[in-house]
Parts: C-alpha cells; structure tokens; sequence
C-alpha cells in the first residue's frame, strides 16, 4: 500500500481586486496561520485600513493559540465569522478551493511532495491570468 502526500494552502481573497493571497504549507495548524496573518499584514498594513478575514467557523480559526497574534494587531485586523453552513455564497474562497482540488487533480496520490507542490504553483499561477470571478462553480 503507498501512502499519499498532503500538503495545505492557507489563502484569502482580497474584494474588489479577487486576487488570491496564498501560502503553501506541509499541514495546517494555528503556527502556520499566525504566519499566514503575519504575512497578510504585511502587505496591507501599509493602508492604514483595517484588515477584515472572513473565516468559517472550523477550530483553526478559533484556536486559542491565535490570540496573541490578533491582539498584536488589535484595531489593524480580525476575524469576521460566517453564519454555520453557509457554503462559498458569502466567502468566495471556498469556491476557488473547490477548483483548485479539481484542477490539481483531487484523491490522485503524487510520487513526491516535490511534485505535489509543481502541480499546486502551477494551478495557482494560472489563477493570476484569469480573476477568481472568472470561475463557475
């Protein structure tokens, strides 16, 4: 029996722009979101605008571990929660998530992760040339 390789994308669409913010991690954790938040603020903190993150309500999200990371952006960023089982009708990621695994090729096991991750840049470079909205699901 072989095994598969996994490997997680942590990613945002910015409104009005639709472009993908993305980072590409071994597995998804509270760690690996405070990073991620780190990098978001990165960029946007230059606005002087706060940042708003709509989130489901999955236990990442709500981790304990995250607080010191919003409290450190207190008034620069937060969560804003969706209502339980509300789908990709208010949070467009969920459906560019559901592309994405079809075009990656969803429970296709990869020789390597080294090949996993080829095929996940490349899917997510090709998303640049063509804005999220282009995507029907």
């Amino acid at each position: 029996m072989t095994s598969g390789v996994l490997l997680s994308v942590i990613g945002a669409v910015q409104y009005g722009t639709a472009k993908v913010f993305y980072k590409i991690v071994p597995h998804f954790d509270a760690q690996e979101l405070r990073q991620y938040i780190h990098q978001v603020m990165a960029t946007f903190s230059k606005t002087g605008k706060e940042v708003v993150m709509v989130v489901d309500r999955s236990g990442i999200h709500r981790a304990h571990k995250l607080d010191a990371t919003l409290e450190h952006y207190h008034n620069k960023f937060r969560f804003h929660f969706l209502p339980a089982h509300c789908g990709h009708h208010l949070n467009p990621i969920e459906g560019f998530w559901r592309v994405m695994k079809d075009a990656i090729g969803a429970g296709r096991c990869f020789a390597n992760l080294h090949r996993l991750y080829q095929r996940t840049r490349q899917v997510l470079i090709a998303h640049h040339e063509r804005p999220i909205y282009a995507f029907h699901w």
